[in-house]
């Protein structure tokens, strides 16, 4: 059994545990994440957001002094980003004096993102330039829906409703399948959007080794890139979305080299957590 001092923090309801590794001397197994995530057995999230300094990861090859945000699902796969975790991994950089309260660089598998951080609680951060990545079909519980693909660093399917589905009929916890199965080798999280007006919509999100969450920040990031394409706006047209997601309201600036997401990011304990005697060959 080993000691770890961790943190909690949400946004938009969607939940991490936070652990501070300054030297990358406390790698976490897959086994391990999966048990801190547990809501009955662990701490209870959906990810888990590890503080490293980039020089520690072997496979970074920029500058070696960033805070590189090591996000796992809560399953203990890898996942290459994370947008709400992102905001939530910013908000307790500064809050643990880690950064200053200015606008800063923060490393992540998909590369480099600038994170803002407001001094009401919000936190804006660059998304990279999403990609549509072709037409695919998703089908959960029987039905079947045409999906648009989209890159926001991690893979995504943007299944837009007609005003006729009722979104909170869905059974959105249940794992959907797509087709083709080659689209997405490495899974998939799944976005299932209802406009509400001009620029506005409501969204509930699958995420491939989580479930569905009450938020996703790479997924609202996807939905508004998606409602874009289908009202054929170009990729370098500005526009802004208001998305409502389970556990709150955040905005999607699109348009020129970088969409941007600003939403709230709040760290809610600190603490120790006991981690039993587990599987500890830990993932890179």
């Amino acid at each position: 059994m080993r000691t770890l001092s961790f943190a909690k923090g949400h946004g938009t309801g969607n939940d991490f545990v936070i652990l501070l590794d300054r030297t990358g001397l406390t790698p976490v197994s897959a086994a391990e994440v999966a048990w801190l995530c547990d809501r009955h057995f662990g701490i209870g999230a959906d990810g888990l957001l590890r503080a490293v300094r980039a020089g520690q990861v072997p496979e970074w090859g920029d500058d070696p002094r960033m805070w590189f945000m090591d996000y796992r699902n809560a399953d203990g796969s890898i996942a290459e980003m994370c947008g709400n975790g992102l905001r939530v991994f910013a908000r307790y950089l500064v809050e643990e004096g880690l950064v200053p309260h200015e606008p800063f660089r923060v490393a992540t598998r998909a590369g480099v993102r600038h994170c803002d951080p407001w001094a009401d609680g919000q936190v804006s951060v660059s998304m990279g330039r999403p990609r549509l990545t072709g037409q695919v079909e998703v089908e959960l519980a029987g039905q079947v829906w045409a999906a648009q693909g989209v890159d926001v660093g991690n893979p995504h399917a943007v299944v837009l409703l007609d005003g006729g589905t009722a979104l909170d009929d869905l059974p959105v916890h249940l794992p959907p399948s797509w087709q083709p199965v080659e689209a997405f080798p490495e899974g998939v999280n799944v976005e299932f959007v209802v406009a509400q007006g001009d620029r506005a919509h409501a969204l509930r999100v699958h995420e491939r080794g989580s479930g569905e969450t009450l938020s996703c920040g790479t997924g609202i990031v996807a939905s508004a890139v998606a409602r874009a394409a289908a009202e054929g706006l170009a990729d370098d047209q500005p526009s802004s979305w208001q998305v409502d997601v389970p556990g709150g309201r955040l905005t999607v600036e699109l348009g020129g080299d970088e969409a941007v997401l600003t939403g709230p990011a709040v760290v809610v304990a600190r603490g120790q957590v006991h981690l039993p005697d587990l599987d500890r060959v830990a993932t890179p």
